[in-house]
């Protein structure tokens, strides 16, 4: 048998601790605030919200909801906050009385364009760390295992 495409127990176990370890890692980022440009510190929620919405966008609470995959009253409270912190603007639907459309104020775009800046910086020092192939195997890698993870 080819060693090559059979990995060892010992391998597979140290994938899977090291996976583990990366899931861990990721749900204790997941709960604290960082803080992007004007906007402050934001909660993932808050930043993944401004982020679903995009920088040029206008979008209906209801699509918010469904594209972030939570309900539409939970989106409701991001999008409270956010208004609050004058981070997005609120407006009704012109056909539709009962939705509304949201957008990003200009504080909210350059908490965007700072959650943008935080992801290219991370790429760029993953790059530095990684050859072409190895940076096409590791994106391969985070598609399967967000198409994994989805199911």
């Amino acid at each position: 048998m080819n060693n090559e495409s059979n990995p060892t127990h010992q391998e597979a176990n140290r994938g899977s601790k090291n996976l583990g370890r990366l899931i861990l890692q990721l749900r204790r980022l997941e709960r604290q605030p960082h803080t992007f440009g004007r906007a402050g510190k934001l909660t993932p929620s808050e930043i993944h919200t401004i982020d679903a919405i995009g920088y040029d966008g206008a979008i209906l609470m209801s699509e918010l909801a469904s594209r972030l995959g939570v309900t539409k009253g939970a989106i409701t409270q991001v999008v409270d906050r956010l208004e609050a912190k004058s981070l997005v603007t609120r407006s009704p639907h012109p056909h539709d009385s009962r939705s509304s459309i949201v957008s990003l104020s200009e504080d909210g775009k350059e908490a965007y364009r700072a959650h943008e800046a935080v992801h290219l910086e991370f790429y760029n020092q993953l790059r530095s760390q990684l050859s072409e192939q190895e940076i096409k195997i590791f994106e391969k890698s985070i598609e399967i295992l967000n198409n994994m993870l989805s199911k």
